[in-house]
């Protein structure tokens, strides 16, 4: 065993018949072993050289078909629904166009180069989240497990979500769409329609027509009491959420041969109907009122502690370092591929989608805020799912050729979410199936099968009439603090125990050429601050946890703070137990890539000297 480890890990040169050296390859697997060791250079060595036999390690590791193919999956995990209704509401809640300040400073020096610090880890080591770390340093391979154990609460409710915009996709095919009136049998009295009306008086206790539809005819939210009692589960949604996992497992049971081609269609489309709505937002009456409101600057918010949070934040989750895809899907990339500029493409994309998003959504604003008589900002009042499934809908259902906008809208809502998914589980899936090859390395249908009906099964909770409240629940405590102490963690790992030295080194054998200092101070440095940051004033702070006119107990947030350290706790518990079973001190714990030092024999004893 231990000979074949070292024919993978190291090169041989012989040198003749006094002694030989064993020189350290940092070759990675599917890359061949030849001759780029160099013998001692004391000529007495090379009287008599040896011919070095060439060894070529096999890959069966899966690749990608094509470079867009890899491109657009990244771009679909990265542009999601919170590109859709999280950016425009922070934007504007932070001052405006004073935001994109605090925005893209902590784009270039938080968001970025964490972001190209996990596609060149995974695209050297081309390994998932749990396994790269016998590689990078074992004792923080708990940050692998936390990784997966995320992605699964992520799973839980994010699917959720995407079921809803197929119940409102399916509601969409009629000639009159079901919630442009009050004539339904879920309205109540506090319906109020103001499109069709005139002299109607919007007050506190008003539910516009969309409202009371999402709340009452898809979530049936009325007949839960909260946490305590949820309710029954919605079949509906049930069939909706089999349907999306279904497409889900259909994409990725094959790998990235079949999830690559399915971007195609996933990653695309949204662009396109962004653009189609944002040509109709525009020549709505109105429009420009709610583009103002949404640019105009707000200099003296840039003096706040909390605008500059939520910039961190927003950037941390749009580009989404730390939730292990990025390792994954840069995993089954060629070695040479130029991960540096795939990072400065991708994340442009990222943030210039969801700067567009803003005018998609607030055009539409400044045109409900016409109607209703009011202000941009009370119209905008709403953020998360209830922008895109009461405000945005409402809006839609009084344009004319209401029906057709309604279908491609949601359509894109569909395409977003499942592209994330995508990505969301293929981390786990790379993780795990490279972590256990031997047990899953020609099961592959049935593990990915077999994880497809755990989410499932772990949705159950959120399609019940109180489902909303635990979405929000897993929303902000399943994810939350818990990604982000776990991307701080990876950076420490990767920029002070690896070593940014050898990091360095290991994206110069990839790309020819080695990062600048300024790539290298925000590992060491700044991305880590940048992540403390987060996490500090997240801590200090907590924002008060509120869903509709419900106000989650207390006990509902000790059971969040549950959730979020279940996933969390492995990190501590991994290191334990290593400290514990590993013998030696703990200087002598080594990375497993160093299994054998350089060893040379002295020019007068031939006594092996290390």
């Amino acid at each position: 065993h231990k000979v074949h480890m070292i024919y993978l890990e190291t090169t041989f040169v012989l040198t003749g018949t006094k002694g030989f050296s064993l020189k350290q390859n940092n070759l990675q697997q599917g890359q061949p072993i030849g001759l780029s060791a160099q013998a001692p250079s004391n000529p007495a060595y090379n009287a008599n050289p040896v011919p070095v036999p060439v060894i070529t390690q096999t890959d069966s590791r899966d690749k990608w078909s094509k470079k867009m193919d890899f491109l657009l999956s990244v771009i679909g995990f990265a542009v999601d629904l919170g590109n859709v209704w999280r950016f425009p509401y922070i934007c504007y809640q932070n001052g405006g166009g004073a935001f994109l300040i605090p925005y893209i400073v902590m784009a270039i020096f938080g968001g970025v180069p964490l972001f190209y610090m996990e596609l060149a880890l995974g695209q050297f080591h081309r390994t998932g989240a749990i396994s790269i770390w016998k590689h990078i340093c074992p004792i923080f391979k708990g940050i692998g497990y936390a990784i997966c154990i995320i992605a699964l609460y992520v799973s839980f409710y994010y699917n959720t979500i995407i079921a809803w915009a197929l119940f409102y996709f399916y509601s969409s095919f009629t000639t009159v769409l079901p919630w442009t009136n009050c004539d339904n049998a879920w309205n109540t009295d506090n319906c109020t329609n103001y499109f069709l009306l005139d002299n109607v008086t919007w007050t506190n206790f008003s539910r516009s027509p969309a409202e009371e539809f999402y709340t009452r005819n898809v979530l049936e939210i009325h007949r839960s009491d909260g946490l305590r009692n949820v309710g029954g589960i919605r079949w509906q949604l049930m069939l909706c959420l089999f349907l999306i996992f279904t497409i889900v497992y259909f994409s990725l049971w094959k790998g990235v041969k079949t999830s690559g081609k399915v971007v195609w269609v996933t990653a695309t489309l949204p662009y396109v109907v962004l653009f189609i709505l944002l040509i109709r937002g525009a020549t709505l009456p109105g429009a420009w009122k709610g583009v103002v409101f949404y640019l105009q600057p707000k200099w003296e918010k840039l003096f706040e502690t909390s605008v500059w949070v939520d910039a961190a934040a927003q950037i941390f989750f749009s580009l989404g370092p730390g939730f292990g895809v990025l390792l994954a899907l840069s995993s089954y990339n060629p070695f040479t591929n130029n991960c540096y500029r795939d990072a400065i493409v991708t994340s442009l994309v990222n943030c210039l989608t969801s700067f567009m998003s803003g005018f998609v959504i607030f055009t539409v604003l400044g045109y409900m805020a016409e109607k209703r008589n009011v202000n941009v900002e009370d119209v905008a009042r709403d953020k998360g799912p209830s922008l895109l499934f009461i405000t945005y809908p409402e809006a839609i259902a009084n344009m004319t050729g209401s029906t057709f906008f309604a279908i491609i809208f949601f359509v894109m809502m569909i395409t977003l979410g499942l592209d994330s998914t995508f990505g969301g589980l293929e981390a786990i899936i790379t993780a795990v199936m490279d972590e256990y090859p031997g047990y899953l390395a020609h099961r592959r249908e049935l593990f990915v099968l077999g994880l497809v009906v755990v989410c499932f099964l772990g949705s159950l909770s959120t399609l019940t009439n109180g489902g909303a409240y635990v979405v929000k629940l897993l929303e902000e405590f399943g994810v939350g603090s818990s990604i982000i102490a776990v991307g701080f963690l990876e950076a420490i790992a990767v920029s002070w125990f690896y070593g940014i030295t050898r990091f360095s080194n290991d994206i110069k054998s990839m790309l020819g050429y080695a990062p600048g200092l300024f790539w290298k101070v925000c590992w060491v440095a700044i991305s880590p601050a940048f992540l403390a940051y987060i996490i500090v004033s997240s801590l200090l702070k907590p924002p008060p946890l509120q869903l509709f006119d419900y106000k989650y107990p207390d006990w509902s947030i000790t059971v969040g703070y549950v959730i979020g350290a279940s996933s969390f706790m492995w990190i501590p518990i991994y290191m334990v137990y290593k400290l514990v079973w590993t013998p030696g001190s703990l200087k002598q714990v080594r990375p497993e890539r160093t299994i054998l030092p350089e060893i040379h024999t002295d020019s007068l004893n031939m006594t092996p000297v290390p």
